[in-house]
């Protein structure tokens, strides 16, 4: 009766190699579990499409607002500069009479609005992370939302009726 089997004793870098492979099995399979709650937690956020669509709209309609009050701000920036640049008519011969308040408040102007645009640009940019982000999701969730529907019924063959008054008759 055989009640275990030892092996060899192993060297430091047979021991070594063993326990890297071993911890290396040990990360893919709490790899392949963390991947399987990630999805089931997808599956559960959006259980169809209609749902994810409804969350992308949410989300751009968040940032599109955010772009619509820079803009507005943008306006009035420009509105700001328009008086400034009338004020400033006066000085148009010799720019440097001008006096450095209305520098000042004109080269403020700029400086905001320059931070604007750049403010605007970045929310752009956000919105075509935010296309990208919920395109590879959504092409994710339909290779899951495939998965979990049942195979589509096999059709059985169409079987002719056998005659009532004796047996089939043979094709020649």
């Amino acid at each position: 009766m055989t009640r275990r089997k030892i092996g060899p004793s192993l060297t430091e870098q047979e021991r070594a190699a063993l326990e890297a492979q071993r911890r290396k099995e040990a990360e893919e399979r709490f790899r392949v579990l963390e991947e399987r709650r990630r999805d089931r937690a997808l599956l559960a956020r959006y259980p169809n499409q209609a749902a994810h669509d409804a969350e992308r709209a949410q989300a751009l309609t968040q940032v599109n607002e955010v772009i619509a009050i820079a803009q507005r701000r943008l306006r009035e920036l420009q509105q700001e500069r328009k008086a400034l640049d009338m004020e400033m008519e006066f000085y148009q011969k010799d720019p440097f009479k001008a006096p450095a308040k209305l520098r000042r408040q004109i080269a403020e102007n700029q400086d905001e609005m320059a931070a604007q645009l750049r403010f605007i640009a970045d929310r752009e940019e956000e919105k075509r992370r935010i296309h990208q982000r919920f395109d590879a999701e959504l092409a994710h969730l339909r290779q899951l939302w495939d998965s979990q529907r049942p195979p589509p019924a096999v059709a059985a063959p169409a079987q002719t009726p056998l005659p009532v008054n004796g047996p089939p008759a043979t094709l020649r």
